[in-house]
């Protein structure tokens, strides 16, 4: 009689890979030899908001094996882009909780360390905002994280939090406690064909965040427009998903705006973006960062939430310091 046993090995990457779908946060690389990337956004304002940073560790490999590890830095207020490749072999995983290093670089939920040419300094992030999770939804991918054939994964470590500490830019230091952050990351093997993203977490008043995508989702022999939007409102997550029985009632695109409106069946949320200067970032296509994208973070979100039943605005401010990515053949999402 044949008794199939699982080596010690194998044992290991499933573990991993069962953790991985609770914990998006996680690396998801284990084992992975080709057409696979892995990226994580640090968005940090100073509390003056006269500098904006974004920080995107990541890792990519391509179709043929080639792999390396990449550090990106996004100045949103100089709309300007570095894109810094290092070996692979620099880059280090923790597979129980979320810790990554890239050469002297550290990246974790409730921290950045940077030892760069030109940025060097520590930061800590106090009051982390997840996105909801529950053991049939975990995270913002919702039952969509069992799927194990997406193009594109998502997740959220953070929608908003306070800064402590300080980096060293170009010999200059900025101070960034008080200030504010927003985390994410995308893994996968490629970004959808066509995309919109925005998100914003300063308004009038603190602990108030939003986020909104909608993209072309390629899913085996056909595709689909699938989207995500949550407005955090001190302490309260409303969620517009295509798991939620939300449906995206419009989406305009030009050149200077992006409107969107969704509705869940409580309420409608209405975004309007007044698009700014970008920098362009390297994105992936077939593990391989090849692809080029352009994103802002001095655009401008006009966010409304209206109750359904009594018609009533609940929330109704504009969001500063916006990131706004449109990319690809974004004219497949358009909806009026």
């Amino acid at each position: 009689m044949n008794i199939f046993v699982l080596s010690d090995k194998h044992k290991k990457m499933i573990a991993q890979k069962i953790r991985g779908i609770w914990n998006p946060e996680l690396y998801h690389g284990w084992e992975k030899k080709k057409r696979f990337f892995e990226g994580w956004y640090y968005k940090i304002v100073s509390k003056d908001e006269k500098n904006a940073f974004a920080f995107i560790p990541g890792i990519a490999i391509d179709e043929n094996g080639n792999k390396q590890a990449f550090i990106q830095i996004l100045d949103g207020k100089k709309s300007t882009s570095e894109y810094i490749k290092f070996p692979f072999d620099s880059f280090k995983a923790n597979p129980k909780k979320h810790i990554i290093e890239i050469d002297k670089n550290r990246f974790t939920t409730n921290s950045i360390d940077l030892n760069l040419k030109n940025i060097r300094g520590s930061l800590n992030f106090q009051n982390i905002t997840p996105w909801s999770s529950s053991f049939f939804s975990p995270g913002i991918m919702g039952p969509f994280s069992f799927v194990p054939f997406m193009e594109c994964y998502h997740g959220i470590l953070s929608m908003d939090h306070t800064i402590t500490g300080e980096l060293l830019i170009k010999n200059k230091k900025v101070d960034f406690t008080s200030g504010r952050g927003y985390t994410e990351k995308d893994w996968g093997h490629s970004f959808p064909i066509g995309y919109v993203w925005m998100q914003s977490n300063h308004f009038r008043e603190p602990e108030i965040s939003f986020k909104c995508s909608v993209a072309k989702i390629p899913f085996k022999i056909f595709s689909f427009n699938g989207f995500i939007a949550g407005l955090w409102l001190k302490n309260k997550l409303i969620e517009f998903t295509t798991y939620n029985f939300s449906k995206v009632k419009k989406c305009k695109i030009n050149d200077k705006q992006v409107e969107i409106e969704i509705e869940n069946p409580k309420h409608t949320l209405k975004a309007l973006v007044s698009r700014s200067k970008t920098a362009t970032l390297a994105a992936p296509i077939q593990g391989f960062m090849d692809a080029k994208i352009d994103e802002s973070m001095t655009s401008k979100i006009e966010v409304k939430l209206i109750e359904r039943k009594t018609n009533t605005i609940i929330f109704d401010d504009v969001g500063r310091n916006a990131g706004c990515e449109v990319a690809g053949n974004y004219s497949i999402l358009l909806k009026n």
